[in-house]
């Protein structure tokens, strides 16, 4: 399963529409570059329906948020909703702030998302309308454990079913779940939380993998996340003694770059709930 979805991003080379933040533009470019899809970034109003028109799908991300740009999200959104093209909402910091928390409520009343990819206290925020989300990063009393996978898958999938969208949510465990069945993954590694964007490459990673597998949203989410987890595994092994976050943060893309299916199927860890 994983590796046909892998090998179908290298196969089709989906173009992927981009509105995300001034933070993370550039690695986003480049993950997708690296698993073999194209980029392509756009926040001006006059030209994002056209600029969505030629792309195989469109990953929104709310991080760096202003008014224009949140008028180039819906008309985008609702550009790619009319072509029937996979669109995925990062909601980065939603609980945060008023004007996060009430854009993604916004943005998801408008848009059909075929995926909604947060951290635990983005996710319930977007589900309370309120959260206790510290900036960007998930809450430490949020956070998905072992001894509480089962109530947290159960939250995942009835939220699935109300946002009719695959909700993927990702930490130290990852799940991503539609209203029937949920995938546990356990791949990853701990040094990922210490760069900026990793959660934003691997949305736009997602939109890639849902735009190449349009007919198989959670399994192409799943095969999504558990390349990044494994690639940021593999990505630690190679760092020496005077290597840090920056350098991992490249080795993390170069092993996007030479992941195949083969590797993928064989490193992934996960389960079927």
């Amino acid at each position: 399963m994983l590796k046909e979805k892998l090998e179908n991003v290298r196969k089709l080379s989906p173009l992927i529409h981009n509105i995300t933040n001034y933070v993370t533009v550039n690695d986003c470019a480049n993950i997708l570059l690296a698993c073999g899809a194209s980029p392509i970034m756009s926040d001006a109003v006059q030209e994002v329906e056209e600029i969505t028109g030629i792309c195989s799908g469109l990953n929104i991300n709310i991080g760096t948020l202003n008014e224009p740009t949140i008028q180039a999200m819906l008309s985008a959104g609702k550009k790619a909703n009319e072509l029937n093209h996979p669109a995925i909402l990062d909601p980065v910091g939603a609980g945060a702030s008023k004007l996060r928390t009430e854009t993604s409520e916004k943005l998801m009343e408008q848009i059909k998302f075929t995926v909604v990819r947060g951290n635990i206290s983005e996710i319930k925020a977007l589900a309370a309308g309120e959260g206790t989300t510290k900036g960007v990063d998930a809450d430490i009393a949020d956070c998905i454990t072992e001894e509480k996978l089962d109530e947290s898958i159960r939250f995942i999938q009835k939220l699935s079913e109300r946002l009719n969208a695959v909700i993927a949510v990702t930490g130290a465990i990852d799940i991503v779940a539609d209203s029937e069945k949920a995938y546990v993954i356990r791949n990853g590694h701990s040094m990922m939380s210490q760069i900026t964007g990793t959660g934003c490459m691997l949305s736009a990673l997602i939109a890639a993998y849902l735009a190449a597998n349009p007919e198989e949203a959670l399994e192409a989410a799943a095969a999504a996340i558990c390349a990044m987890g494994l690639c940021g595994e593999l990505a630690h092994e190679r760092l020496d003694i005077r290597d840090g976050n920056a350098t991992y943060r490249n080795y993390i893309i170069d092993e996007i770059f030479n992941l195949d299916g083969d590797k993928l199927e064989s490193g992934a860890r996960y389960e079927i709930r």
